[in-house]
């Protein structure tokens, strides 16, 4: 679910935070893996520093700690593997790997 290229001190400067991730009923994929997933709430919906959008099905990826820049993840329901970047606004946003 979650790799990264460059070790944590090198990219964010410091250890990464831990999240503690619970299920959140994302039913389409595998019952190990739902609480990786959650649905997206629209606009409004604020997401966690270790949650990124897939700009292909709209599903928010989770990881069990803190995403950073260079960070690679895989969103299940629609079978993308994307790269987490830094967005025109300061957040943390993902795009497709080529």
């Amino acid at each position: 679910m979650f790799e990264s290229e460059q070790p944590s001190e090198e990219v964010g400067g410091g250890p990464r935070r831990r999240f503690d991730l619970e299920d959140t009923g994302f039913d389409e994929v595998p019952a190990k893996y739902r609480k990786n997933y959650r649905r997206w709430g629209g606009s409004r919906d604020e997401l966690a520093p270790n949650e990124v959008l897939c700009p292909v099905c709209k599903v928010i990826v989770r990881a069990h700690v803190e995403l950073r820049p260079g960070d690679r993840v895989y969103c299940m329901p629609c079978m993308t593997r994307l790269e987490v970047v830094q967005g025109e606004t300061g957040s943390l946003e993902a795009q497709v790997r080529r």
